[in-house]
């Protein structure tokens, strides 16, 4: 958390942010959700720019041209849709857990981008969020959803995934794109300020024609497959390197 309080520090001077995102947010009459995503983005970059915080991407040719989708990454800390946002150049949004949604900043970034907030516990209203986000997708829009559900410690180690919230895009007949984070989990769970990258990779997507005769477990397993072997293919890719460059150091 020390990276998080030491951006938010040393972006005091960019405090009018804070009102200006609240007021576009209430008069979305007056601003599109482009004009928001990129107030949103911007935020992100003076975030990232303090804190010194990288991403890096790959997989942008997976992403569907047109219409909307939902993404599904793992999840592993506070930086996980942020660093999605800022490598994805057409407007998203996300779905997050309404317990946490109204923490300093990520209440601002969820009403922006018209996030959904979903009650856990609550599950008729879990089920409305589901049935209003899948016909805002059909209609094109892009959502973000954490399948993982919490983290904690995650590290770059996979958690249960939730096949229920496979329901929004099943709903929707939507393309699912999974998406592998990888260290993201350093930019905001680690007690440091040295520079650190997080690895934001779009996989393959899943449409409606790849996944109609499936249920919910088996896409949630299939998926949760796809993001593992992103993430095994990563590490194994640095220990060569690692071991690459010691034998070459010698």
């Amino acid at each position: 958390m020390l990276r998080f309080y030491w951006v938010i520090f040393w972006n005091i001077y960019h405090i009018y942010m804070i009102p200006k995102m609240g007021y576009m947010a209430r008069h979305t009459e007056k601003f599109s959700e482009e004009q928001r995503y990129k107030i949103a983005r911007r935020a992100i970059y003076y975030m990232m720019r303090s804190g010194n915080i990288r991403t890096k991407c790959d997989g942008l040719e997976n992403l569907p041209a047109e219409g909307g989708y939902v993404l599904y990454p793992n999840h592993q800390g506070k930086f996980d849709a942020l660093s999605i946002m800022i490598t994805h150049d057409k407007p998203c949004s996300v779905v997050v857990d309404d317990a946490v949604s109204y923490g300093i900043l990520i209440k601002e970034f969820i009403d922006l981008v018209e996030g959904k907030r979903m009650k856990l516990g609550d599950v008729r209203q879990a089920l409305g969020i589901i049935k209003e986000t899948s016909s805002e997708v059909r209609e094109g829009r892009r959502y973000i959803i954490f399948s993982e559900g919490g983290y904690e410690n995650n590290g770059n180690t996979l958690q249960e995934f939730k096949p229920g919230s496979f329901k929004m895009a099943m709903m929707a007949k939507a393309p699912i794109v999974p998406v592998a984070l990888i260290d993201s989990y350093k930019v905001f769970g680690e007690n440091s300020l040295i520079p650190v990258t997080a690895k934001v990779r779009y996989l393959p997507a899943l449409y409606y024609e790849d996944y109609k005769d499936m249920n919910s477990r088996e896409i949630c397993t299939l998926v949760k497959e796809m993001i593992q072997q992103a993430i095994d293919d990563e590490l194994e890719s640095r220990e060569k390197k690692k071991k690459w460059f010691h034998r070459n150091k010698k």
